[in-house]
C-alpha cells in the first residue's frame, strides 16, 4: 500500500474517533498500550538523530531512537524507529505529525507493536551502541519511577474499560492448553505403565527354597549426566538407557520444538521487517521518480511557454514592420501627388501668362 494512502486513513480513522467521542480505554490507540515504540518513515534523508529528537520531543521526552542507514555507506533511508518514556506520547505523535510536511515531503507516523532492536555488529561504533543499550534520555530515579507508576496506574484503574482481545491470542491460548493437556496424558500413561510393572514383579511370589536376594543386588545404577548427550541427541543416535533416557528424549524433543517455533517466530518476524524496508525502499524510489516526472513535465512547460512567447514576440515584431513598412508607401504616395499638382499648377501659369502675352 502507498504510504500516502496510510497517512490518509490514520488521519480519517482519528477524524471519525474525534467526532463521535470515543475513549482512549476503547479507541485504536489501545491495542499498542504495552508499546511505547513509533515508526517514523518517508523524512529527508539529511536529517539526523538530533534533529528528528528535537521534532518529536514536542509531545514527550524521547528515550532512544534507531535510524536505519546504509552499511557500506553510512547514509540515512529515510525512516527510524523511536521510544519515548511514556506510552501516551505516542498517541500524540500519531495523532499530530502523521502526515505532515518536512522540508517539502510527507512523512508517516504510525504505532509499532512488537519491536525487537537489531543485533549489534563488530563494525558499530561505541556511540550507537550506547544508545541502543542504555537510551538518548536522563535516568530517572526510583522515587519518580515510584511516583509515576503509580499516578499512572490509578489512572487506568478510573478509565479502565474492558475491551476485546484479538483472536491471535485466543488461538495461541487455545494451542497451549492442548499442548498441557497432551504432555499430562503422556505423563499420565507412562505412571500406569511403571505402577503395573511394580504390581506384576510384586504379585510374583517369591521361591520357598531360594533365600531372598540382599538389598545391593535391587539397586539400580544411576546414569551421570554427560555433556556430549546433547549432542548425540542431535545427531538422531538412539539412547542408551532405560526408562530414563526416553523421557531425557521426550523432554528435550519438546524442547527442540519449543526452539524451533522461536526461531520460524524470529525469521517471520524478522521477514515482516525486511519486507516493510523493502516496501519503504520502493516507495521511496517511487517518490522519486514521481518528483523527477514532475520536474520534467514543469520543466517542459516552461520551455513551451517560453516558446510560445517567442513566437508571439516575432509575430508581432513582423506586424510592425509590415505597418511601418505600408505608413512609408502612403507618405511617398502622399508626396508624389503634392509634386504632381504642384507641377501641374506650374505648366497652368506658363500657359495663361503665354495667352496673355499672345493677345
Amino acid at each position: 500500500m502507498n504510504p500516502l494512502t496510510k497517512v490518509k486513513l490514520i488521519n480519517e480513522l482519528n477524524e471519525r474517533e474525534a467526532d463521535l467521542g470515543v475513549k482512549e480505554t476503547v479507541s485504536w490507540h489501545s491495542e499498542y498500550r504495552d508499546s511505547a515504540w513509533i515508526f517514523v518513515g518517508g523524512f529527508p534523508y539529511e536529517l539526523t538523530e538530533g534533529d528528528i529528537i528535537c521534532v518529536f520531543s514536542q509531545y514527550g521526552e524521547v528515550v532512544n531512537i534507531n535510524l536505519v542507514r546504509d552499511k557500506a555507506t553510512g547514509k540515512s533511508k529515510g525512516f527510524c524507529f523511536i521510544c519515548y518514556e511514556d506510552q501516551r506520547s505516542t498517541v500524540l505523535a500519531v495523532d499530530n505529525f502523521n502526515g505532515i510536511k518536512i522540508k517539502g515531503r510527507t512523512i508517516r507516523v504510525d504505532h509499532v507493536k512488537d519491536y525487537r532492536p537489531p543485533k549489534d555488529h563488530e563494525d558499530i561504533d561505541d556511540v550507537t551502541k550506547s544508545l541502543r543499550e542504555q537510551g538518548c534520555a536522563p535516568k530517572v530515579t526510583a522515587t519518580a519511577k515510584s511516583s509515576s507508576s503509580a499516578s499512572s496506574s490509578e489512572e487506568e484503574e478510573q478509565y479502565s474499560v474492558p475491551v476485546k482481545k484479538p483472536k491471535k491470542d485466543k488461538k495461541e491460548k487455545k494451542k497451549k492448553k492442548k499442548e498441557k493437556k497432551e504432555k499430562k496424558k503422556k505423563k499420565a500413561e507412562k505412571e500406569r505403565e511403571v505402577g503395573g510393572r511394580v504390581s506384576s514383579s510384586s504379585a510374583s511370589p517369591p521361591p520357598p527354597l531360594r533365600p531372598p536376594p540382599p538389598p545391593s543386588a535391587i539397586r539400580v545404577k544411576e546414569e551421570k549426566e554427560d555433556a556430549d548427550y546433547d549432542k548425540y541427541n542431535q545427531r538422531g543416535a538412539p539412547p542408551a538407557g532405560g526408562r530414563q533416557n526416553g523421557q531425557r528424549a521426550g523432554e528435550e524433543g519438546e524442547g527442540r520444538r519449543e526452539e524451533e517455533r522461536r526461531r520460524n517466530d524470529e525469521r517471520e518476524s524478522k521477514g515482516d521487517w525486511r519486507r516493510e524496508t523493502d516496501r519503504d525502499r520502493r516507495r521511496e524510489t517511487d517518490d522519486r521518480q514521481r518528483e523527477t516526472d514532475d520536474r520534467r513535465r514543469e520543466t517542459n512547460r516552461d520551455e513551451r511557454r517560453r516558446e510560445t512567447d517567442r513566437d508571439g514576440d516575432r509575430r508581432r515584431e513582423t506586424d510592425d514592420r509590415r505597418r511601418e513598412t505600408y505608413r512609408d508607401d502612403e507618405r511617398r504616395r502622399e508626396t508624389d501627388r503634392d509634386r504632381d499638382g504642384e507641377r501641374r499648377r506650374e505648366m497652368d501659369r506658363d500657359r495663361d501668362e503665354r495667352r496673355r502675352r499672345d493677345r
